[in-house]
């Protein structure tokens, strides 16, 4: 898989990694009782090689609070799979709320799940900020919104990520944030592809 970011408090070292990468546990809103729900892999399916082969998976949804289940295919074109696409306030699957989200500066702050948030505080809250070699397109760092990344708004921004750790480990309905609502912000499609016949055709 990708390689670490190596970081201390106060520098923060980005390879280019991507958001696919915090996908294989997204932490959404609960579609049958609105509380918090759990999107992953659906049981059986192999560990991917690369963080991108995640958003090729079957996915399963469930709800420890009141049982619910559903399953999702990935959509099939020709020989390939249709790659889901990651990005804005719900999960790239079963386009649920993510739960976590929350209010700030202005905005909503938003992640998949507690390594996305602490993989964000890391990146926020270092004085120095630096790139690796290779930069992907798809590198979250860099395509961070330019408000999460100013140092006048770092304080804010830091504990904003504090509260939406704190909201991960927090499952009933009446714990959702006041944030977590569909907001129509997903990303547009680009129709990635992976070739039928590997470990996750359906």
């Amino acid at each position: 898989m990708d390689p670490e970011p190596r970081t201390t408090p106060s520098r923060h070292h980005d390879p280019g990694v991507s958001l696919a990468r915090f996908t294989g546990r997204i932490l959404v809103v609960c579609p049958r009782c609105g509380g918090r729900a759990l999107v992953v892999p659906r049981p059986g399916v192999a560990v991917p090689r690369y963080y991108g082969e995640l958003l090729f998976q079957p996915r399963r949804l469930a709800c420890g609070g009141c049982g619910a289940v559903a399953d999702r295919q990935p959509e099939v074109s020709g020989a390939g799979l249709v790659g889901a696409v990651p990005g804005g306030s719900a999960d790239p699957f079963f386009r649920r709320p993510l739960w976590l989200q929350t209010r700030c500066a202005g905005r909503v702050l938003w992640a998949y799940g507690e390594e996305h948030v602490d993989a964000l505080s890391a990146h926020v809250g270092a004085r120095l900020r630096e790139r690796g070699g290779a930069r992907p397109t798809g590198a979250m760092f860099a395509r961070l919104p330019a408000w999460m990344k100013r140092s006048d708004q770092r304080a804010e921004v830091l504990a904003g990520l504090a509260t939406l750790r704190e909201l991960a480990g927090r499952t009933a309905p009446g714990d959702r944030s006041d944030a977590a609502y569909e907001r129509g912000d997903h990303p547009r499609a680009h129709r990635s592809l992976y070739f039928r016949g590997g470990p996750y055709e359906p």
